[in-house]
């Protein structure tokens, strides 16, 4: 996470289980501390070390106050970093790192809180700073003085030959080389693109819609997702927009109009607003990208991943394409059949609407395995869920979790922090910050703030938060694995151990950071991890081994339909990016209607497609870029998920190197050769 070459601190979220990606397819989609943060002594850390601790501003004022300090200490330290008279050495690298110490110890918590925090004003004003920090950002990066320093300096070693690289590609990135006038307008647009995704997050963050449904209406649903709604006037309750509600609803209502105003409201969220937001911010990385010569902001940005450039990225989805085509045709054939015994009707006369899939989907798997995804919420409560994580990293990373004591409240009463330790040597290895359940305001979907990276030559230990909405009676195994992806993003952050924080953690290539935590969602369905679960909560059920074998097969059922609204969602991004403008509403509409099931009018989906107009622009294909690596990386964990041998290689050889080294030596190093796909093309037989 480079601060300083980005717009803020983004989330890593998670494309979800299996079950949520069928209902997808109806659309759903510091080196000195600031004031901001600081590290404590606390009563049950290991001695001697110094956890992070969250301190939450009282008042927007103090955001304000906080910030300024800050952007005052960066522009200090980048008179010194441009007046150095001694030829500079490796040590200017440091002293570039530390200002991304410094960005992350007061804007790595305001992103958290821009999130999650239940007071509009403090939220309103992290934006705020976070606009100036980008303003200060887009000149700092067109510095010539800073930039000519740092293409003085010699190297020793790879990893700062990899960080001089990266910092010499954002130094270009922003346009250290253009001209005066291009020079401004760059700046004119990054601080417009940070405008525009801030309006799109906030319009989906405040968004309050409620539907309203009688309790016939919601037939089928279980009470535990509606009974305690509040009423209006008629006694209807009033359903919210958070996937607690939606998921669950769309999953069971029997009624077919019940699913359709559902799944409408939530493909409506953001609204025409953030569609005209969508447009403006395709027009403004275009030109952007213009400036410096590509024809696509797609290309402009892909050069710096793996994929290298929008050609091979099409490429690739070109393949996944042909893999999954027939078997998405095989698995809606099996849904309308479904839906013709379920009403009576001839297949003839059967039409299989979008907000039918999730319903008829989980028809099937009850019918076909026995399996009901409620029925696992009796065996998953939240809380002890959690501890089930923590036990995993324990036994298989050597990663022991405890609660921090802290002495300051968090954002909310139910957001707690925990302390990370390594088993053997007892070192503090990271804190992490859990905020579990839907409210009014928050972030709903589920995603990691990596927000404070590590740096071995500071002594400095991440933080990561890691935000999910979960329902408070307990968890299905789709959301069980939604944690766990969460959880390995988190992981990612927390165990990192490079040099410089700019390399911490999950700051590696886009179309590489979704692969350690999609790898460990399969984790759910063994066995050996559920039964970590016993000693954690003597009175939760054990899953039963059959009842597990069966929700196994039944999470392959839909592969087809899941990989393909994927590759739909990358494909759209990609086209959104590329060459040629489109408006955001019709382009969709054309591409969606190019699909088995169509496009349905009177939809809003890139309104809430939250993901593209952030951090994952030109970048959505890498869920799916990710998931081969992944694939691949399960491999060396096949005899056993819980190979602790294993384990303990894998952390110390791919998430304690961040991105200090390439993904692909990375890989190379942990598996013992290159890296290829057919772990994942014999994952779609399945």
């Amino acid at each position: 996470m480079r601060l300083l070459s980005t717009a803020g601190a983004r989330s890593l979220g998670s494309i979800g289980a299996w079950r949520l990606a069928v209902a997808l397819l109806a659309g759903l989609a510091g080196l000195v501390s600031g004031p901001m943060a600081h590290a404590v002594e606390s009563a049950n850390a290991p001695q001697g070390a110094t956890p992070f601790v969250f301190a939450v501003p009282r008042s927007a004022a103090a955001v304000g106050s906080d910030c300024a300090a800050m952007l005052a200490e960066l522009r200090r330290s980048q008179a010194r970093l441009a007046q150095g008279s001694e030829p500079p050495t490796a040590a200017l690298l440091g002293e570039l790192d530390a200002m991304t110490r410094r960005e992350e110890d007061t804007l790595g918590p305001l992103g958290v809180l821009a999130a999650v925090s239940p007071r509009k004003a403090i939220r309103d004003a992290a934006d705020a700073c976070e606009r100036e920090h980008d303003a200060f950002a887009a000149r700092f990066w067109q510095d010539a003085a800073v930039h000519a320093r740092l293409q003085q300096v010699s190297v020793a070693d790879g990893i700062d030959r990899r960080y001089l690289r990266e910092v010499l590609d954002d130094f270009a990135d922003a346009g250290v080389a253009l001209p005066p006038d291009r020079q401004q307008r760059v700046r004119e647009l990054r601080e417009e693109l940070t405008q525009l995704t801030q309006r799109f997050e906030r319009r989906l963050r405040e968004d309050h819609t409620q539907v309203l449904f009688t309790a016939a209406e919601l037939d089928g649903v279980p009470r535990d997702v509606w009974r305690r709604a509040p009423r209006d006037a008629q006694g209807r309750f009033r359903l919210g927009l958070a996937q607690a509600t939606v998921f669950p609803l769309l999953e069971n209502a029997t009624r077919s109009a019940t699913r359709e105003r559902m799944w409408r409201a939530f493909l409506s969220q953001g609204g025409p607003e953030n569609l005209n937001t969508l447009a403006a911010l395709a027009k403004a990385r275009r030109e952007l990208a213009q400036q410096f010569g590509f024809e696509s902001y797609a290309d402009f940005v892909l050069r710096r991943r793996m994929a290298h450039s929008e050609a091979e990225a099409q490429t690739f989805l070109a393949t996944v394409k042909d893999a999954v085509r027939q078997r998405e045709l095989s698995d809606l054939a099996e849904l309308r059949a479904e839906k013709a015994r379920h009403l009576h009707r001839s297949i003839d006369d059967t039409v299989i609407q979008r907000w039918d899939v999730a319903f008829y989907s989980e028809r099937l798997r009850r019918a076909r395995y026995a399996v009901d995804q409620e029925q696992f919420r009796a065996y998953f409560p939240p809380e002890a869920s959690l501890r089930l994580v923590f036990a995993l990293a324990e036994r298989l990373l050597g990663v022991a979790v405890e609660p921090l004591a802290q002495r300051e409240p968090l954002w909310h009463r139910e957001a707690r922090g925990h302390v990370l330790t390594d088993t053997r040597t007892k070192a503090l290895l990271g804190t992490l910050f859990v905020d579990l359940y839907p409210r009014a305001d928050k972030f709903n979907h589920a995603a990691v703030w990596s927000f404070r990276n590590v740096s071995t030559m500071a002594g400095r230990r991440p933080a990561a938060a890691l935000v999910v909405n979960f329902n408070r009676q307990g968890l299905t195994l789709d959301e069980l694995e939604t944690l766990l992806h969460e959880f390995g993003h988190a992981l990612h952050s927390l165990l990192s151990n490079t040099r410089y924080a700019a390399q911490g953690g999950t700051s590696v290539q886009l179309d590489f950071v979704e692969a350690p935590s999609q790898m460990l969602e399969d984790w759910v369905y063994d066995p050996q991890v559920l039964a970590l679960m016993a000693p954690l909560c003597p009175s939760c059920p054990t899953v039963p081994a059959a009842l597990l074998a069966q929700a196994r097969a039944a999470r392959d059922f839909g592969k087809g339909i899941g990989f393909s609204r994927q590759h739909l969602y990358a494909r759209y991004d990609l086209a959104l990016y590329g060459r040629e403008s489109a408006d955001p509403l019709a382009l969709w509409t054309h591409m969606e209607a190019d699909t088995p099931l169509g496009s349905v009018s009177g939809t809003l989906f890139p309104a809430g497609f939250e993901h593209i107009a952030s951090g994952y622009a030109a970048g959505y294909y890498g869920y799916l870029w990710s998931l081969v690596i992944a694939e691949d990386l399960r491999t060396a964990f096949a005899a056993d998920r819980l190979d602790a041998r294993v384990g303990r290689r894998y952390r110390e050889t791919v998430l304690e190197q961040g991105d200090q080294v390439a993904p692909d030596e990375l890989l190379r190093r942990f598996l013992g050769r290159d890296t290829d796909s057919r772990a994942f093309f014999e994952s779609l037989g399945k």
